[in-house]
């Protein structure tokens, strides 16, 4: 179990692009010990309000491993539609992988926490 104080997670919204674009690309990871309990669900509602309300930002995209359940429940949750396959998008471990595309827009409706 992590001890008071050490980071368990961490959230990152990178490729912020202005114009007539207003989008930003959604990054996150949570250490193995804590997930299942609804942190990075918590951190990310209040992170992506920033985003939308501070910011001024028009949408978020988060893409993730076909092979990865939980991050696919966690984004549907938090209201991000699939937009597409990205095939042999990222080269991890070796080999290029496969990842789903993901967006939420500003004034989409948002599910309930």
């Amino acid at each position: 179990m992590p001890a008071l104080g050490d980071i368990i997670g961490e959230c990152g919204f990178t490729n912020i692009v202005r114009g007539p674009f207003q989008a930003c690309h959604l990054g996150f990871s949570l250490s193995h010990e804590v997930r299942g309990r609804g942190l990075m669900h918590e951190a990310l509602r209040c992170a992506l309000d920033v985003v939308f309300t501070e910011l001024g930002l028009h949408r978020v995209m988060a893409n993730y491993r076909p092979e990865n359940a939980r991050s696919e429940r966690l984004l549907a949750r938090l209201g991000f539609e699939r937009e597409g396959l990205a095939r042999a998008y990222l080269h991890i471990d070796g080999q290029w992988r496969d990842h789903v595309l993901t967006s939420l827009i500003a004034d989409a409706p948002r599910r309930a926490p």
